[in-house]
């Protein structure tokens, strides 16, 4: 094992007072320091599909020079497990973990339980295994029939999204994620059991805890704009009629609280018009839309800690020391729209409105996606929380309306109250090559409490700037 495990932030901290920071936060809030602290990690993203493996290996050799720790690899369901149920091909991944640790780096995969293809920066396609949708398509779950589309994401445009199982399906669907974990763990747990220092579970698109709210399969939801609301499904609504009567422990008491005078638990629906529902303020200022917006937000939440716990269960031993870390995206555009402020934070489920957002104490909405990682029952390891977009700045104009930097900050902020362990990554690969995003990272690693960086992608610090910023940040922050 190259480094140590990382300590939890809550443990080891000192004292970091800048003299400014992001919008609404305190200048004197203290927050960890980076540097000298052993739970320091500097990491780097293994391409989608390795093809050129000369090229592979030359950059894995150049990034260890350096200092780089660990190499992060997405692990493709897909790929592991696409020709048949309970069949697994890891031999793509022998060659991968043997040329990374033969150069004298950690391994920290992603269980990737979300399709390649369709995204910002993807060059490479891996489905779903394509026996997943027809094995469940002739099951009922709580007396609702799935068919071929049942376990996945239906928008508000009536589309149905392939790239992950939904939510509310988990229960449907977690012993695919238990047996493909233990097969993994199988396979390479007596191996690399000193090297893996960190396992990643992807909880959603891109392997982040969201929705996919803004992706092709919607016309118009593209950056910047609100995006689409995905809990059309017949499971997602019937979960918000369940859990909506529970909160209410009638119809009655719904119609009272609603200002409704529904006659069955059928009317109750997610928004019939979810473009009004925005630009109305629906969302933020009525009972009705706050209800809706934290059932959202929270089913995404539990979704999170099923599948986390699932793949700790599913270890059992296995990697005891290794972290458990999940990533959570930088959804910086329409913060501040004046038609639906922080409209794309809600559709892709990481806010909540019925909170006070511009408050430090609930973490500015994001109070629930962060304490996820003090709620999962880890078996003693340690959760790890990643925050994207660490190497951009605001754009607070139209039409992005973008905080993207503020929002680094209110995470790293909360994160340290909560005394949850924070790591960032770059959301897009040109922002490693160049000063202007190097400067950013150094922001929020001295000021907002983030203590490990991965570098999307390694290509990127190989060469050229990239190569040049990294090692001088490794060697500023390296205990």
């Amino acid at each position: 094992m190259r480094r140590a495990v990382a300590v939890v932030v809550a443990v080891v901290v000192a004292m970091a007072v800048g003299s400014s920071g992001p919008a609404g936060a305190d200048p004197g809030v203290p927050g960890p320091v980076a540097a000298g602290n052993p739970g320091f990690t500097a990491n780097v993203l293994a391409p989608l599909k390795v093809t050129d493996f000369a090229a592979f290996e030359r950059d894995l050799r150049t990034v260890s020079a350096y200092g780089v720790d660990a190499v992060s690899v997405d692990v493709w369901w897909g790929d592991v497990e696409g020709v048949a149920d309970n069949r697994f091909d890891w031999s793509y991944y022998d060659r991968v973990f043997e040329l990374i640790t033969a150069n004298g780096l950690d391994i920290a995969p992603i269980l990737s339980f979300h399709q390649a293809g369709g995204n910002v920066g993807d060059d490479y396609t891996s489905l779903l295994p394509a026996w997943l949708w027809p094995k469940y398509a002739q099951r009922s779950f709580r007396g609702v029939p799935l068919g071929l589309e049942g376990l996945q994401h239906r928008s508000e445009q009536g589309n149905y999204s392939p790239e992950t199982v939904q939510g509310w399906a988990d229960r449907v669907v977690e012993n695919e994620y238990r047996d493909f974990t233990r097969a993994f763990a199988d396979h390479f747990g007596a191996r690399y059991r000193d090297d893996v220092v960190e396992i990643n579970v992807s909880l959603g698109p891109s392997g982040e805890l969201r929705y996919p709210s803004y992706n092709a399969h919607d016309v118009g939801t593209g950056y910047p704009t609100r995006g689409a609301l995905q809990s059309y499904s017949a499971l997602a609504v019937q979960d918000f009629q369940t859990t909506m009567l529970r909160k209410y422990r009638s119809l009655s008491g719904l119609n009272a609280a609603w200002g409704t005078g529904y006659a069955s638990r059928t009317e109750i629906a997610p928004p019939a018009d979810a473009e009004a529902f925005f630009v109305d303020g629906t969302y933020r200022d009525s009972r009705y839309g706050r209800d809706f917006v934290d059932w959202y937000n929270g089913s995404l939440v539990e979704h999170g800690k099923r599948m986390l716990e699932t793949v700790v269960r599913a270890l059992g031993r296995d990697f005891a020391q290794a972290d458990i870390g999940y990533k959570v995206p930088g959804i910086h555009w329409t913060m501040t729209n004046p038609v639906h402020p922080r409209a794309t934070e809600v559709t892709t489920g990481l806010i909540q409105t019925s909170v006070d957002l511009d408050a430090a104490s609930t973490g500015r909405g994001y109070q629930r996606i962060v304490d996820l990682a003090n709620r999962v029952d880890t078996r003693g390891r340690t959760v790890a929380l990643h925050f994207t977009a660490l190497e951009m700045a605001d754009q607070d104009y139209p039409p992005q309306y973008s905080l993207a930097k503020t929002l680094v900050g209110w995470i790293g902020q909360y994160a340290y109250d909560a005394g949850v362990e924070l790591k960032g990554e770059n959301a897009l690969s040109g922002g490693v090559r160049s000063d202007f995003g190097w400067d950013n990272i150094h922001d929020a690693f001295d000021t907002w409490g983030y203590l490990g960086l991965t570098v999307l992608r390694m290509s990127d610090v190989a060469e050229g700037v990239g190569a040049d910023r990294y090692a001088l940040f490794i060697d500023k922050y390296r205990d």
